[in-house]
């Protein structure tokens, strides 16, 4: 099935840079893995692959990655210093690059960052137009937008439980736009990622939380909110 586009993706955010894919995409990947990690980030491994790996120099998607980590908006002026910024804040990062990854989207990144004792891997794709894809989260498949506000559950594969869940958000008056789960086998780890139209209370979200067979929740609002 073909993707579908509304007219302000073609029209592309409001951002500092030369290239919606290269600077917003960019900004927006990194903006939602802060928010997988739960906390700003210490330490970060950037790899870019394909077309990135190539021009993420010259195109100012090396400044807009880190400035995505510093929590700055597509629109936010100090992009062009970030680097500065992320030595006063004490973030350490290392930039990879890998030119040839036939099975990766040609503007694909991965971000693998540190914060304390919490760590995360996220692969995020730039399609255009400050659109993303986030397509992995520690290896598990993910795909989704950041454009929505986004739940993601890890938790032991047991029956029922991805009923149990749509029908707690169902009675907090939640409208599911989008769901999908990823194990590593059957009866072991599951991760569900689940986009919503609305948000969740926080007695809602802490209520998964306690639940026997969920070991971490993370909530993710609208990132351009």
């Amino acid at each position: 099935m073909a993707e579908k586009s509304s007219v302000f993706d073609m029209i592309g955010p409001v951002m500092i840079g030369p290239s919606s894919s290269h600077t917003a995409g960019v900004v927006r990947i990194a903006r939602a893995a802060i928010r997988i990690l739960g906390a700003a980030p210490e330490e970060a491994v950037i790899t870019f692959y394909n077309s990135f790996a190539r021009t993420y120099e010259g195109h100012g998607s090396d400044r807009a990655i880190v400035a995505g980590l510093l929590d700055f908006k597509t629109d936010d002026k100090r992009i062009k210093e970030a680097f500065d910024f992320a030595k006063e804040r004490g973030l350490k990062y290392t930039f990879r690059s890998v030119g040839n990854a036939s099975t990766m989207h040609p503007n694909t990144i991965k971000l693998n960052l540190k914060a304390g004792e919490r760590e995360v891997e996220v692969i995020g794709q730039s399609r255009g137009g400050g659109v993303i894809n986030i397509s992995e989260v520690d290896g598990f498949s993910a795909n989704f937008s950041a454009t929505l506000h986004t739940l993601i559950i890890d938790a032991a594969d047991v029956k029922g439980s991805i009923a149990f869940i749509a029908s707690i958000l169902a009675h907090d008056d939640c409208n599911i736009a989008t769901m999908s789960v990823s194990r590593k086998g059957k009866h072991e780890r599951a991760r569900q990622f689940i986009e919503m139209d609305s948000g969740i209370k926080p007695i809602t979200l802490e209520y998964m939380k306690q639940l026997s067979w969920v070991k971490h929740v993370v909530y993710i609002p609208n990132i351009d909110l």
